[in-house]
């Protein structure tokens, strides 16, 4: 059975990470399914049955998106609300996502070094996406973790450490192949 990406990105045609992310996805139709929930949804009314028909037919399910106010995109946050309902995915009789392999692929604008308890907003990314893991460990998901491209925004004339023997089409191209490999090694 294939890995379901569900992809929440409102701009996908405009963005640089999610949307190499995808193209990677697409050119292996046999391994991944793309299921883009603003194409699928533009309106935001999401038909839960078929989601979860959909989830069902596939062995892991990766959520992927860009990290928005150090959350999810609106969509995302409402798809969870009504696609993991009572009585499917959790309850005395919501089992669908028991032992499930569930991970997160986030594209992360700020800097790796900002998401540290030291750093410049004080909480790490696993902090921040814990109440991802909560909400999977409460359904008895199988939780893998997540997969997280940092550093898309910088400050003008800004140096970023490490940066000077990779460019930015590397680095996007370099992190298109480990995501591959960490969806693969769910």
């Amino acid at each position: 059975m294939k890995t379901l990406v569900i992809v929440t990105h409102p701009s996908l045609e405009t963005s640089v990470i999610n949307k190499r992310w995808v193209e990677e996805l697409n050119k292996y139709p046999e391994k991944y399914t793309v299921h883009e929930l603003h194409k699928v949804y533009p309106d935001g009314t999401i038909d839960a049955e078929r989601e979860q028909r959909l989830i069902e037919s596939h062995r892991n399910l990766v959520l992927q998106f860009p990290i928005y106010w150090f959350n999810c995109p609106p969509l995302l946050k409402k798809w969870l609300d009504e696609v993991f309902a009572y009585g499917w995915a959790y309850g005395s009789k919501g089992d669908k996502l028991k032992n499930r392999k569930i991970a997160l692929a986030v594209s992360a604008g700020i800097k790796q070094e900002d998401y540290r308890e030291e750093g410049r907003y004080r909480y790490t990314l696993d902090q921040l996406l814990a109440p991802f893991e909560t909400t999977f460990l409460y359904c008895k998901a199988d939780y893998r973790s997540f997969f997280a491209y940092y550093g898309t925004e910088s400050a003008p004339g800004e140096n970023v450490p490490g940066a000077e023997n990779e460019t930015p089409a590397n680095k996007l191209e370099t992190s298109a192949q480990q995501y591959l490999k960490f969806i693969d090694n769910l």
